[in-house]
């Protein structure tokens, strides 16, 4: 089915409010046979505060919106879990294996991560402090930009539940917006965007900096 709501110009994501975007990501996600797959295969899993999260997410809404095919530009699939009772990263691979035996099609292409331990490793993989939390939505708020900050589950009644700190707007809006919470961010901030930019060139792109838009060759 076409997507309603086509981009063409900067305001026309003013057309819709928030409770019409959580409507459409909904829907999007629901027409999507793949994404559903995944979602009911974890719910049957039953992790404990499991969401899938950000990038299959906001890029299945571009696509639709842009008219872009189905999977266009996403490379994986990520599933945040809070698991305090066992930070290790032995109880980590444990869930890592019993996704991918669930979800064999999908083995390779789904990454997940406990969000009770994401302090523990950050600093050294990524050059700074990051915050303990105390749950899944939690982590949210710390992502690099406003777009990525996304995430849904699917309940034992069939809804599906959408956790968006910042709102959905930018992601309609097909803007990328940086998040300034970790100043580790900004390292990779560039790298992404000109990235998603080349696989979707209707994104506006604002600068970590300024806030502007930027071209994405100009990003530092």
């Amino acid at each position: 089915m076409d997507s309603p709501f086509v981009v063409r110009k900067d305001n026309e994501s003013e057309a819709l409010n928030e409770e019409q975007r959580q409507a459409l990501l909904v829907r999007f996600i629901r027409e999507d046979n793949q994404l559903m797959g995944i979602l009911e295969g974890l719910r049957a899993l039953d992790l404990p505060d499991w969401r899938l999260v950000s990038g299959a997410l906001y890029q299945t809404v571009w696509n639709r919106v842009t008219g872009r095919p189905q999977g266009h530009g996403i490379k994986d699939y990520d599933v945040a879990y809070f698991d305090p009772s066992d930070r290790s990263w032995d109880a980590e691979d444990a869930v890592i294996k019993q996704v991918d035996e669930a979800l064999p099609a999908w083995k390779g292409r789904i990454e997940v991560r406990n969000q009770a331990r994401v302090h523990l490793w950050y600093r050294e993989k990524f050059g700074g402090a990051y915050p303990e939390l105390t749950g899944t939505d939690e982590s949210l708020e710390n992502y690099m930009c406003t777009t990525h900050a996304v995430a849904v589950r699917l309940e034992a009644d069939d809804t599906l539940s959408v956790a968006a700190p910042f709102g959905l707007a930018d992601i309609f809006a097909l803007t990328i917006r940086p998040c300034h919470k970790l100043e580790s961010n900004r390292t990779h901030y560039a790298k992404k965007a000109r990235r998603m930019s080349r696989l979707w060139p209707e994104l506006k792109i604002l600068h970590w900096e300024t806030g502007e838009p930027v071209r994405p060759e100009l990003l530092d």
